[in-house]
């Protein structure tokens, strides 16, 4: 397929979304090693799916400086609504896609099934990676030059060509910022991105969810202070 032809393809789901509130739009080739994590649920279907389309939203500043020392309410309830337009956004997607003949499987913007990982059908930051849309910060979450990592993501798997990335991703990274080390209430966040402690970070998102009487685990405090290129700005009340 020319690389033309892909480069219209993403214009034309680009135009049909405008209006769907999307902040990041972008597509990745898939790999083999993309497939390895997969969940057993979509290995299969995903065989003959070569492409990604990851869509994400910003969260509201705002809300993110309600968490102080716990996810409160007002976050708990933001969180659900941008996964839910992400959700609603993947669909519309999904429906472009196969108006043009192709196929689209949508997944979930949050839904576990890996408990012991934490993992859904894939990682949505890992197709990120893919997609080229940022990097792996040091609190395991995908962190963009311009939003940091206070961004939700889901994404949608096709068979329309699609830009993919030729090259090495650019050696991004969190630079001097440590801000995300000294926020986390159980230190699971470390120097380097590999050394971020799972296990930790989920065992305080449970008692989060028992201590603030939330139904889903969530926490907010490294995002609170992951906002991109001036993340001191998004803390000034």
């Amino acid at each position: 397929m020319p690389a033309t032809k892909a480069a219209d393809n993403i214009e034309k789901i680009k135009l049909g979304a405008r209006h769907l509130g999307l902040d990041i739009v972008s597509t990745a080739r898939l790999g083999g090693d993309h497939r390895k994590e997969f969940h057993p649920s979509i290995r299969e279907i995903s065989a003959s799916l070569e492409y990604a389309v990851v869509i994400g939203i910003r969260l509201s500043q705002p809300v993110l400086l309600t968490v102080e020392t716990a996810p409160t309410w007002t976050y708990y309830y933001h969180y659900r609504n941008v996964n839910f337009a992400l959700d609603q956004a993947a669909l519309r997607i999904s429906g472009f896609v196969q108006k043009m003949g192709f196929r689209a499987l949508p997944l979930p913007a949050s839904q576990i099934l890996d408990w012991d990982r934490l993992r859904g059908h894939l990682s949505h930051r890992e197709m990120g990676e893919a997609a080229g849309i940022g990097w792996r910060g040091r609190n395991n979450l995908l962190v963009t030059e311009e939003f940091g990592s206070q961004v939700r993501y889901t994404t949608i798997l096709t068979d329309l060509p699609l830009p993919g990335r030729e090259d090495p991703p650019e050696p991004w990274g969190c630079g001097d910022c440590r801000r995300c080390l000294s926020v986390c209430p159980v230190s699971a966040i470390h120097e380097d991105p590999a050394d971020f402690e799972l296990d930790k970070c989920a065992a305080q998102l449970r008692r989060f969810a028992k201590s603030e009487k939330l139904n889903t685990l969530i926490c907010g405090l490294c995002l609170r202070v992951c906002g991109g290129k001036d993340p001191g700005e998004k803390l000034k009340g």
